[in-house]
């Protein structure tokens, strides 16, 4: 039987961030019921511009990088049937994480 991930305060800060800018987009894109083709790009700027994302991470992303990260982020699945901020944040926190932040 497979142990339950252990999430640290930073990986969770980092799931709020990426449920808050959900809640954000679908708002900003309520006319078309959120539908965004370039979502990534959206949330790319949000979480790096507009968010604490950089100060949480010790590192400010590269857009590119992230955007890049998020796509391929949302083609994957959970096999384990976590929530896709919880699955976002530990990658990106692993990816883009200072070693000593």
């Amino acid at each position: 039987m497979r142990q339950p991930r252990q999430v640290n305060e930073r990986t969770e800060r980092v799931a709020e961030l990426l449920h808050e800018a959900s809640e954000l987009h679908h708002a900003v894109y309520r006319m078309v019921d959120g539908d965004d083709p370039d979502w990534a790009s959206w949330y790319a700027s949000w979480l790096i511009e507009l968010s604490e994302l950089p100060e949480i991470l010790g590192s400010r992303p590269v857009r590119s990088e992230l955007i890049h990260e998020l796509v391929e982020l949302g083609r994957g699945q959970d096999a384990e049937g976590r929530r896709w901020e919880d699955r976002y944040a530990e990658r990106i926190v692993e990816r883009f994480g200072s070693r000593t932040g």
